[in-house]
C-alpha cells in the first residue's frame, strides 16, 4: 500500500426532505447571497426548486438563477456563469441537479474568484486554490460530483472535454441527499449512472500497486451491492430503500476512499470522453458500459490478474485460471450492463470508425503519449480498443 493523505469535508444530509435543509447549510458555510445552477427545467417542474428556494428563504438567503445546463456540459454555461455570478456578487454556489449542474457550478465557483480565464484549470495552466462555497441538492446518482473535488467541462473550441481534480478546493461544502428525488428518472438515466459509478469504482480497482486488500474488498462490496440493487430500482423505481442504497454507492464511488494508497487507472474515462466529446449526445454512462469491457478485453490479454480477481469475488466465477476467469467475468458484466437496456458497442451509439484515429489523436494530446496507470497504453493500444468496442 501506499502512502496517502485522505480528506473528505463534505457533510451529507441524507434521507426524505433533505433538500430543505439547503438553507440551514448554506448558513452554516456562510452564504448569504447565492448562484442557482440548474439543467433544463426538471427540476422547476417537479417542485424541487421551489422548495429549495423556500429553504433559503426561511434562513434570508437571497439567490441568483442560472437555469439551461446541459448533459456533456460546456465552457458557454460556466462563462455565463461567472459574468452572473460575479455581477451579483454572490458568495456561494449550489447546483441543485446532477453530475452536469455540479461540474457547472465548481467551475464557475472557480471562475469567479481567478482573474483568468477558468479553463486555465483543465487546460493544466494553474491550479485551484480558492473557490467560492459549493453546496449540492443531488437528483441523479452518478457521477459522484457531489461528494468530489472533480469536475468535467468541455470545451467548444476543439471540443476539449477534460476532468479536472482537486483534493480540496471544488468539494462541496455540504451535499443534500434525497432518494425520492430520483424515483421519477427515465430508466435508462437511471441504468446510465448505475454503470457511471461502477466504472468510478473501477477505475481505482484497476491498480498495479500490490497489498491493498481492504480498499479492493471495499470496492468488491461496492460493486456487488450495486448489482444488487440496480435490478430492484429498475424493476421498481419507488423502492425507497434501492433508491437509497443507490444513491449512497454513487458517492461512495467517486469520494476517494475506494482509492486510498494506490495507483488509479481512468484510461476508461479519458477514452469515453472522446466519445461524448465528438457526439454530445452519448451519455456518459452509456459510453462507458461499451469502453469499459473493450479495455478490460484489452489489458487482461497483458494482464488478467485484477480482472480474475474481481470475476471471482464480485461476478461469481470460479475458474482457475487467470485469463479464462477474466474473459468469463467481462461476458457477465456486459451482460449485467445489457440487462439494465445499456449499449453493447460504439456503432449502437451512432460512432463511426473513421472517426478513431480523431478520438485516439485527441485523446493522446490531452493525456500524454501514454496513459493508464494499470496497464500503459499508447496510441498504437488506444486505437485497438476503440476497435473493439466498435
Amino acid at each position: 500500500m501506499n502512502n496517502f493523505t485522505y480528506i473528505t469535508p463534505t457533510r451529507y444530509v441524507f434521507g426524505k426532505d433533505a433538500e430543505r435543509a439547503v438553507g440551514t447549510q448554506a448558513r452554516i458555510y456562510g452564504m448569504s447571497h447565492v448562484l442557482l445552477v440548474y439543467g433544463k427545467g426538471s427540476v422547476i417542474r417537479s417542485g424541487l426548486l421551489d422548495r429549495v428556494k423556500a429553504s433559503l428563504d426561511s434562513e434570508g438567503i437571497t439567490y441568483t438563477e442560472l437555469g439551461g445546463v446541459q448533459p456533456n456540459p460546456t465552457d458557454e454555461k460556466v462563462y455565463e456563469g461567472i459574468d452572473l455570478g460575479r455581477s451579483a456578487a454572490v458568495d456561494g454556489v449550489i447546483a441543485v441537479g446532477g453530475g452536469s449542474a455540479i461540474d457547472t457550478a465548481k467551475a464557475i465557483a472557480a471562475g469567479i474568484l481567478y482573474d483568468g480565464d477558468f479553463w486555465d484549470f483543465y487546460a493544466g495552466k494553474t491550479i485551484v486554490d480558492n473557490a467560492l462555497p459549493i453546496g449540492v441538492v443531488l437528483t441523479i446518482p452518478a457521477a459522484g460530483s457531489e461528494g468530489s473535488g472533480n469536475s468535467v467541462i468541455t470545451h467548444r473550441d476543439g471540443m476539449k472535454k477534460i476532468s479536472l481534480r482537486t483534493d480540496m478546493a471544488l468539494r462541496p461544502k455540504f451535499s443534500c441527499l434525497n432518494p425520492e428525488l430520483t424515483y421519477t428518472l427515465p430508466p435508462y438515466q437511471t441504468a446510465c449512472g448505475i454503470c457511471d459509478m461502477m466504472i468510478h469504482i473501477f477505475e481505482r480497482y484497476f491498480s498495479p500497486t500490490p497489498e491493498v486488500e481492504v480498499t479492493d474488498r471495499v470496492a468488491e462490496g461496492l460493486i456487488q451491492a450495486i448489482m444488487t440493487e440496480a435490478p430492484k430500482v429498475m424493476a421498481k423505481p419507488d423502492d425507497y430503500d434501492a433508491r437509497a442504497n443507490i444513491m449512497w454507492s454513487g458517492t461512495l464511488a467517486h469520494n476517494g476512499v475506494c482509492g486510498t494508497g494506490r495507483v488509479e487507472d481512468w484510461t476508461s474515462h479519458f477514452m469515453e470522453h472522446e466519445v461524448s466529446a465528438l457526439y454530445p449526445e452519448v451519455a456518459h454512462g452509456a459510453g462507458l458500459a461499451v469502453m469499459v469491457p473493450a479495455w478490460m478485453t484489452y489489458v487482461s490479454r497483458r494482464n488478467p490478474a485484477k480482472t480474475a480477481q474481481l470475476a471471482r469475488r464480485a461476478l461469481g466465477v470460479t475458474d482457475p485460471d487467470d485469463l479464462s476467469a477474466a474473459m468469463e467475468g467481462i461476458a457477465r458484466l456486459r451482460a449485467f450492463f445489457s440487462s439494465l437496456g445499456l449499449p453493447a458497442s460504439l456503432t449502437e451509439l451512432g460512432v463511426k470508425e473513421t472517426d478513431i484515429p480523431l478520438m485516439v489523436e485527441k485523446l493522446h494530446l490531452n493525456k500524454g503519449e501514454e496513459i493508464g496507470g494499470y496497464v500503459r497504453l499508447t496510441a498504437r493500444d488506444t486505437t485497438e480498443i476503440y476497435n473493439l468496442a466498435l
